[in-house]
């Protein structure tokens, strides 16, 4: 009895090895940290969010007036930070970083609600987000109740 091979398809990578690959990048007037608010609901403006083509298609289903979280790569921040004083008030006693919304941290993520206020092909116009010019985007999540997540 003769043997056929039958194709396999090459399996699917796992998220196991805890590596993130950006799927975007923040353009923004913000150039630096000291002049970003501390949160976006602090006077941010509104940024462009532009997606790599490679990943266009994961757009489908969003639309203006969307709700989103757009979780960013906080990449100017400390990874080295354990505890901070919350908002960098000297008078505050040292907080774990666990505790705070501090960009310094050892996986330094960045969770950002917005509203999507225009599409232009592979970028968005969303805001308000306080994320600095060339902070990279690792995902978009829908908005879901309360939090966000």
């Amino acid at each position: 009895m003769a043997r056929t091979k039958t194709a396999t398809k090459p399996a699917a990578p796992i998220a196991a090895d805890q590596r993130l690959h950006t799927i975007g990048v923040i353009r923004s007037t913000l150039k630096s940290r000291s002049e970003a608010p501390r949160q976006g609901r602090e006077g941010a403006p509104d940024a462009w969010l532009e997606v790599r083509p490679s990943v266009a298609k994961g757009l489908d289903g969003i639309a203006v007036g969307d709700e989103i979280v757009v979780v960013t790569w906080l990449h100017q921040a400390r990874r080295d930070v354990l505890e901070v004083r919350p908002r960098g008030d000297r008078r505050r006693r040292l907080t774990g970083v666990f505790a705070t919304r501090s960009p310094d941290r050892p996986n330094p993520l960045g969770l950002h609600p917005v509203t999507v206020k225009r599409i232009d092909g592979t970028r968005l116009l969303i805001g308000p987000i306080e994320a600095i010019d060339g902070t990279p985007v690792v995902d978009i999540k829908p908005m879901l109740g309360r939090l966000g997540v």
